[in-house]
């Protein structure tokens, strides 16, 4: 064989091989994600009551509000707020779109992901629960999990939002390396700042994700800690995920 045409080929078999390990690593990390996901929700169709609480400088508490999450297929969730101060108000989300509905107001009102209700919690830290469908990215070494389980092992992925409508634009997360439930993850914003850092508590069971702490790294490291207080399997009727039907029906239940 001619030299020129047998550097082709062991060009094209190079090739062939980078795209192969390209595509199982990128397969790896879609699994990983769908595991540490269904510690977050457990089911396609979940009805999540939250509680979300800030805490002062001291530790003290400072603030909370209560929250039923109706998370659906297809990137589609329905928030109701159920703190007196906020009852009636509602935040739907349906793929990358965001809409606020207030009571009295029979117009839908766009907002964005990063939107806060508490603290350090947004709209997209409620709202949403699916880390597969909008990241990839790639896999790191197996190494210790950051403080203060640096005692246990996790692996670390590096992850890039692939859709505009998220509150993070990148992700780095680690998964325990047995089980790959969520241990903690480092939150960066559109700029590439890191805006908070997370970390994960599961249950007693150690089947789901109890608690999301939050900390923030922008403005004086106070923590709101996220509390999923009961997941049940819920699928809401179509009608609940239109915005203009929500604005024109106030009272759902």
């Amino acid at each position: 064989m001619p030299e020129p045409e047998k550097t082709m080929k062991t060009l094209s078999l190079l090739t062939l091989f980078l795209m192969s390990f390209a595509a199982h690593a990128g397969d790896e990390v879609t699994t990983l994600l769908k595991a540490a996901d269904r510690y977050r929700t457990g089911s396609d169709a979940m009805q999540v009551e939250t509680r979300v609480s800030t805490f002062k400088r001291d530790g003290q508490p400072d603030k909370e509000r209560l929250y039923t999450v109706f998370a659906q297929p297809q990137r589609r969730s329905l928030v109701l707020m159920r703190t007196p101060s906020e009852a009636g108000q509602k935040v739907l989300m349906l793929g990358d779109d965001f809409w606020l509905l207030l009571p009295g107001s029979q117009r839908p009102l766009r907002i964005t992901p990063s939107q806060k209700l508490l603290g350090e919690a947004s709209t997209g830290d409620i709202a949403t629960m699916s880390w597969a469908e909008d990241y990839d990215g790639t896999l790191g070494p197996q190494g210790p999990c950051p403080a203060p389980d640096e005692a246990r092992s996790c692996r670390r992925l590096s992850l890039q939002s692939t859709r505009k409508g998220v509150t993070y634009a990148r992700i780095e997360l680690w998964l325990g390396e047995k089980r790959h439930e969520p241990v903690a993850a480092e939150l960066y914003v559109q700029s590439d700042k890191l805006a908070k850092r997370a970390r994960f508590v599961l249950d007693k069971s150690g089947t789901q994700v109890d608690q999301m702490l939050l900390q923030d790294e922008l403005s004086g490291q106070r923590e709101t800690r996220v509390q999923y207080l009961a997941r049940t399997p819920k699928a809401v009727p179509e009608a609940w995920l239109n915005p203009m039907f929500l604005a024109r029906n106030p009272a759902l239940e």
